[in-house]
């Protein structure tokens, strides 16, 4: 199941990617794909920076680039 890393630290596991309109809520906007290995997705919203959200470190640390806001990990085979 996916996990919702928010940006200020906390995890909220097992969450529902079922949905466009499901991964939309949970990131505050549009989502844009960030493919990472071992078939892993961060799913994150494509303007967070333009809205200045707030760094999301282990997120970043994940994919090795600066990611803000609220960002859903998945596997591959999750996300339709």
């Amino acid at each position: 199941m996916a996990t919702l890393l928010k940006s200020d630290g906390s995890k909220q596991e097992k969450v529902n990617v079922s949905t466009l309109k499901s991964m939309q809520d949970m990131v505050g906007g549009y989502i844009e794909f960030i493919y990472l290995p071992k078939s892993k997705i961060l799913i994150v919203d494509e303007e967070g920076r333009l809205k200045n959200y707030p760094l999301n470190q282990q997120a970043s640390e994940l994919c090795g680039q600066l990611i803000v806001g609220d960002v859903i990990l998945a596997d591959n085979s999750e996300v339709n």
